[in-house]
């Protein structure tokens, strides 16, 4: 059953190659790993507090950290088996925190009493579960958003000035630059990384309902804390103080709800790309060794985008699920929350998935100038809006109504305008200004805009 063929979930199946990159992170190895980490550092920080008995010399705090620093499968493989089956003094746990104290009390057994000291199981996985979030942010999830910005705004900037027929309503509309729609997304994108990275996750050290009972009980002395908040600190997360047994998330699912806002936009523009193509506005470079269709061999298919926007639309559904979840906790605790947390990998794989898929994407894409262009010329009535314009700058009352009604509902031809042209009570000067206007030089600022597209979150 080891062939990604008998997977149950396509994320270790059919997409196992694209989210092994994502193993650290989502795995039970990689939580395993985390654990130990806390547990080690949280070891060694109770020797470095003056008022507690315990001196741990450099090398075995070396000692300790490569339990965790040098992790590997077979580490977790002893961690299982501990948990499942006991190993060598230590008996079948049926839990998996406790396994891991035993897997580091059978390395350093001299500190026994000390792993663990005080602790309950949330405290270690709390703060486990957002190392590996963090480290997923940084090390796969804002590299993602960033290439597909880069790759948005590389457009932007090479095709600032390509005219492009606009809609609004599904309907043929003032003109824009296919440049000026990319920077769009990649000023929208900007925003949302900005937001995901900003996000501060938080971590609890309180014990078994979030007072600290168990450490000052021991050690009353010790101002358990100011200890806490030092400590959690130093894993890089800010202090949540006043907390249950459980620490309650909301930082958590503030970074699922930005993750997931920054999904909708790219869903949107996978759509977008999607009727673009369908438009014949985007070809798409074919692949030599792909099949578009298994009856049609003429077809290349919008298969990026179309799985991009599936993967996205899942792993939306997924971190909606998750931040509402797990903010709730009944009382002081219950455990319903932790078998969902180990959820957390997949909405992030998905995500993966979907951004890979849009970058694939829009690796291929090129603008059809030509087809672009026609549409323009096909469309003079798209210059209503300007000459309208115009007209009102020199006073008539009712251009509006004029264009109005040589344009709404009929074919109009660029003669036609220039008929209503010869018409006008206008000087000669604002006849020739309106005479000069055409489809595809009525893009306003868009080519400025689509060049200065930059890195909002920068």
């Amino acid at each position: 059953m080891s062939s990604p063929l008998a997977a149950i979930s396509p994320l270790d199946g059919r997409y196992a190659d694209r989210t092994a990159v994502l193993a650290p992170y989502a795995s039970e190895m990689g939580l395993m790993r985390a654990r130990v980490h806390v547990e080690v550092e949280y070891l060694i920080a109770l020797a470095d507090c003056s008022e507690i008995p315990l001196e741990i010399p450099p090398e075995d705090r070396s000692a300790l950290r490569a339990l965790y620093s040098e992790f590997e499968e077979s580490d977790g493989a002893m961690i299982k088996q501990i948990e499942t089956e006991g190993y060598g003094e230590f008996p079948a746990t049926n839990h998996d925190v406790k396994a891991v104290e035993y897997f580091i009390r059978d390395a350093m057994s001299e500190y026994g009493p000390w792993i663990h000291f005080g602790l309950t199981s949330e405290d270690v996985n709390n703060l486990a579960h957002r190392l590996l979030l963090s480290d997923a942010r940084e090390q796969v999830i804002l590299p993602d958003l960033r290439a597909v910005r880069d790759q948005l705004t590389d457009l932007a900037h090479e095709h600032a000035d390509l005219a492009m027929l606009a809609r609004t309503h599904g309907q043929p509309a003032t003109p824009t630059t296919f440049g000026k729609e990319m920077a769009v997304y990649a000023a929208r994108l900007g925003r949302a990384i900005g937001d995901i990275a900003s996000v501060t996750l938080s971590g609890k050290l309180a014990g078994a309902s979030g007072t600290y009972a168990a450490h000052s009980v021991a050690y009353p002395e010790v101002d358990w804390p100011a200890f806490a908040e030092s400590f959690v600190e130093s894993l890089g997360f800010e202090h949540a103080g006043l907390t249950t047994q459980v620490n309650p998330c909301d930082d958590v699912a503030s970074l699922f709800d930005a993750v997931r806002r920054a999904n909708q936009i790219l869903i949107d523009l996978d759509r977008d790309c999607w009727r673009y193509i369908s438009d014949r506005y985007l070809g798409q470079r074919a692949e030599s060794t792909e099949t578009g269709s298994s009856t049609m061999p003429h077809k290349v298919n919008p298969i990026d985008f179309e799985n991009s926007e599936g993967n996205l639309s899942k792993a939306n559904a997924d971190l909606t699920f998750l931040a509402d979840y797990i903010t709730t906790s009944r009382l002081q605790r219950d455990l319903s929350d932790s078998t969902v947390k180990r959820n957390n990998g997949t909405a992030l794989a998905h995500c993966h998935i979907g951004y890979t898929k849009l970058q694939a994407g829009l690796e291929k894409v090129v603008p059809n100038e030509q087809v672009m262009a026609t549409a323009l010329a096909d469309t003079p009535a798209i210059i209503g809006e300007a000459v309208q314009t115009i007209l009102r700058r020199e006073g008539h009352d009712d251009a509006y109504e004029r264009v109005k009604e040589l344009t709404r509902g009929q074919t109009v031809t660029i003669e036609d305008f220039h008929a209503l042209f010869g018409e006008l009570d206008v000087s000669a000067a604002v006849r020739d200004e309106l005479q000069e206007l055409t489809p595809a030089g009525y893009t306003g600022l868009g080519e400025s805009l689509a060049r200065g597209v930059g890195s909002p979150e920068e």
